[in-house]
This record gives structure tokens, sequence and C-alpha cells, in this order.
């Protein structure tokens, strides 16, 4: 099973079937706090609708067209990221993610997406990266703002979030940038 070691508390595993209770669990138990900002959330009523995402997922995976995995923290899942698409003609990429409301404040999603960052770009080899979030999602646009991602501008209407259209704030990063980054956070 795929998965990235992030350091001693975090681990990013790709999901399987039997982590659909799991996950129904971490998003009923969230989903005031996530439906403010995922328009999916009211479809996912029981753990069985995740009896048909999670096989897709896997052939996307298969596939190499992206991933979808758990974040664990000290074992538990607390969230999720994944590589929504990968563009392999234009060697790009965005990231997707969610962390759970009483998970906040312990930097898991900045170290969780600096990971998954070394992966597309020394693993996979890709150059570009994107980021996309609400416009009033401040925690959300916290991390690629702390990671040094350039902002590009504003979508506006960019998404309907249930019947209501809000503003998506795109974030990119470039391989040689994140080497760069790198580099210089190795020197300190």
């Amino acid at each position: 099973m795929f998965s990235l070691k992030v350091d001693r508390e975090i681990e990013l595993q790709l999901f399987q079937l039997h982590h659909a209770n799991e996950l129904y669990w971490l998003v009923n138990t969230n989903r005031l706090y996530l439906r403010e900002w995922l328009p999916w959330v009211d479809s996912i009523t029981s753990p069985v609708a995740y009896h048909s995402i999670i096989p897709v997922w896997l052939q996307q995976f298969a596939e190499n067209k992206g991933f979808n995995a758990g974040i664990r923290y000290n074992g538990q899942l607390v969230g999720t990221i994944g590589l929504n698409q990968i563009d392999w003609s234009n060697s790009q990429t965005n990231i997707g993610y969610f962390l759970a409301q009483g998970a906040q404040g312990n930097g898991i999603m900045t170290r969780a997406v600096s990971t998954v960052l070394n992966y597309v770009f020394f693993e996979l080899g890709l150059n570009r990266v994107e980021i996309r979030c609400g416009i009033g999602n401040h925690r959300s646009r916290s991390i690629p703002e702390r990671l040094g991602f350039t902002r590009e501008g504003v979508i506006r209407q960019g998404e309907n979030l249930y019947g209501k259209y809000h503003d998506l704030v795109i974030y990119s990063m470039l391989a040689n940038e994140w080497r760069m980054k790198r580099r210089e956070n190795s020197t300190r």
C-alpha cells in the first residue's frame, strides 16, 4: 500500500475500502465545519458512499493520475490530502486537502503538504503544483502562504457551494522554486 512518512507523528496512507467507516466518521463529526468550504459534504450520508468513491480513487492511483490519502496523526485519521488530477502533458497537478477542526493548529497540514510537494517534484518529476482555496477560508489559505507559494490571482465565482458562488484564490509552486526553498532551509 502506498504511504508517505511525513515525520514521527504524521503518515499519509492511500485510502482502501476498509477505511470507509473511519473516513465517514471523520467527515460526519466535522460536517458543519467542512460544509462551509467543501461542496461534496452533503452527498456523504453513510460509509456506503465511500464504497463507490474509494475504488475510483484507487483506479486513479493505479493509472498514475493522482491519489487520495488519509492524514494520520499519531495513528488517528485527522484529514485527507491528495493530488486531484495529474496533467502529465503539462507536468502539473493540484493538491486538495482538509483537516478535522480539532486537529487544527498543530502544523499537521503544513507538514503534509510539504511532504506531498517533495513527492510531486522529486519522485514524480512534475514542474507545477496549484492549490485553490475559498477566498474567505483563511486557515486553508495559510498553508500555501506559509510554504511560500505564489498567489496568482482570484477565480471569480469559481465554485458553486450549495447554491452560492464564491471566489477562489489560486496559488502555485514551481519545481525550481521548491528546490531553492529547500536549499535555503537546509543552510539555516
